[in-house]
């Protein structure tokens, strides 16, 4: 099989394309990607001279750039995507375009050449829920332009399976976290401002849950969809670990306490961790809570996630604290850590 990976140098899509040529010698991936701010090609070094892999520099939206990338594939895997809400919140352009206008071209793309396609969406396009969580069947009611561009597509997806009967299926992932996650986001971003003594920004009351993922357990569940889901078909996929966010940061806290000791710290001028705390006003529209039923993939395809979040926060941690330099190299000149999306 050759296989079309968009957005192969960003965060998840990595993960994904070290994967599948670390697992399956007799792969060739393609990695079409644009290179915006948070796609990096650091994060494929070790694999950039396999030569079973290629990278095309273009973006989902240029047809000639999609084209080019899809002959020859037998499969497209879209991780292709604008994924920072506040971003959304700021710059919603961005996201109609990719999510939108990005969508449709790679499915036209899969239409004439007869590609089946997995769309890697999100558990955002069902908005927040109370109780209980969020089954494939559930009612979508997005809230932020992110979400919203992201059920614009899935929609899309749906479309083209039911009116031309493309070979396709979507994976809903709730909230990822591991190595090479770009800093904007709230664990990579809580290690590092803690390392640096800097405050740790907690939106509203810290009360917000999410469901957290390990990144290679969602590869393998986008891996097991490719090869075994039913067309048409969507898959939530969901680590089973809901967390309000400033639990999270006071597990990171502890964790980097052990990774470098307050004491030994001179950013913090004697202060704690948990002292750099601060909470900010909340993101406008923010979801209250996510929940994920990943039980139909668990029950038709075998698939189960193999980390435990604790340790994988832990793993995470010292990740990121021992790669400061990949922090440094990927935030120059692009991102200062600055709050952003306030409406």
């Amino acid at each position: 099989m050759n296989l079309l990976v968009t957005g192969g140098c960003g965060f998840i899509g990595s993960h994904f394309v070290r994967r599948m040529l670390a697992r399956h010698p007799e792969l060739e991936v393609v990695n079409l990607d644009a290179l915006t701010y948070a796609g990096n090609p650091r994060n494929l070094e070790d694999v950039a001279d396999d030569p079973r892999y290629r990278f095309v520099h273009g973006s989902i939206a240029d047809h000639d750039a999609v084209a080019e990338a899809a002959d020859g594939c037998d499969a497209i895997v879209n991780f292709a995507a604008e994924t920072h809400v506040d971003r959304s919140i700021a710059e919603p352009d961005a996201f109609v375009a990719t999510h939108a206008l990005g969508t449709y071209v790679l499915l036209e793309a899969a239409r004439a050449n007869a590609l089946r396609y997995v769309q890697v969406s999100t558990d955002e396009v069902y908005g927040s829920i109370e109780q209980g969580s969020f089954t494939e069947e559930s009612p979508l009611r997005p809230s932020s332009p992110y979400s919203a561009t992201k059920t614009g597509a899935d929609l899309l997806v749906q479309s083209y399976f039911h009116t031309y009967e493309l070979p396709a299926v979507i994976c809903r992932g709730s909230n990822n976290y591991g190595p090479y996650q770009y800093p904007e986001k709230l664990i990579p971003l809580m290690i590092l401002n803690a390392l640096e003594g800097k405050p740790l920004p907690i939106y509203g009351d810290g009360g917000n849950v999410r469901d957290w993922l390990h990144v290679e357990d969602h590869c393998s569940g986008i891996l097991q969809v490719l090869g075994k889901g039913t067309f048409g078909e969507k898959y939530n996929i969901g680590g089973g670990n809901e967390r309000t966010n400033l639990e999270i940061v006071d597990r990171i806290c502890d964790i980097v306490e052990v990774l470098k000791p307050a004491r030994s710290n001179a950013a913090l001028k004697g202060s704690s961790y948990r002292d750099l705390k601060t909470f900010v006003r909340d993101r406008p529209g923010h979801d209250r809570r996510y929940a994920i039923d990943a039980r139909t993939i668990r029950r038709e395809l075998g698939w189960a996630p193999r980390h435990a979040f604790e340790q994988g926060l832990a793993a995470t941690a010292q990740w990121y604290f021992s790669h400061r330099h990949w922090c440094e190299q990927v935030q120059q000149g692009r991102y200062d850590r600055a709050r952003l999306g306030l409406g």
